[in-house]
């Protein structure tokens, strides 16, 4: 472990991690794979100023094997909408989302979740903001979803289902709660580290 001047750690073993409470998303899942519930669900999304973001694609196993996106996680302080972007495709009113300046995306890792999207469809990303820039200025050194949530929030995230199949007809509980879990921490980080 490592410490810094501004007395908090830059870094975490995994023994540590494992020390800390077990959490997860506690609000409203909203799984979104029509288009009228699509355009509903970025209404309420865009009432906010920021929104946690990720995506998750079934693994592939197979060298040279690549799947496209299966889901796309928005996070709200106390709703995630999972849109299964498999069922609705990249709509115009979700590209307006992605394309929008004036609304926030937080997430980590985003160039790879990006650079997936834009194989379903080209667009130009814009309002999306890059975690670990902000925890990289405040002096942390890990930048793992796993790591960085129990350095900013105190607590660990189960990462179980991050290899299951996100292309599945129906999307299992824990499914869910990890992929609704995944975007929140986002948003709740940035708000820690703004705060």
């Amino acid at each position: 472990m490592t410490e810094r001047k501004n007395n908090h750690k830059a870094t975490i073993e995994h023994s540590e991690i494992q020390s800390l409470p077990l959490k997860a998303f506690e609000g409203k899942i909203v799984v979104v794979q029509e288009h009228t519930k699509l355009v509903r669900a970025l209404d309420e999304i865009k009432e906010h100023d920021a929104a946690g973001f990720d995506t998750e694609t079934r693994p592939a196993f197979v060298k040279g094997q690549r799947y496209n996106v299966a889901l796309m996680q928005l996070a709200l302080p106390h709703k995630a909408f999972l849109i299964r972007v498999q069922a609705t495709g990249l709509t115009p009113e979700l590209l307006d989302y992605l394309q929008d300046k004036d609304k926030l995306k937080v997430g980590l890792a985003l160039r790879d979740d990006l650079a997936a999207l834009q194989r379903l469809k080209r667009f130009k990303p814009e309002g999306f903001l890059e975690l670990t820039h902000l925890t990289r200025q405040a002096g942390y050194e890990a930048e793992s979803i796993k790591k960085l949530t129990a350095l900013l929030l105190g607590f660990r995230i189960s990462k179980s289902a991050q290899t299951s199949n996100w292309e599945a007809p129906t999307l299992t509980q824990k499914q869910l709660q990890y992929a609704a879990t995944d975007a929140w921490v986002c948003l709740e980080m940035y708000k820690r580290l703004k705060g």
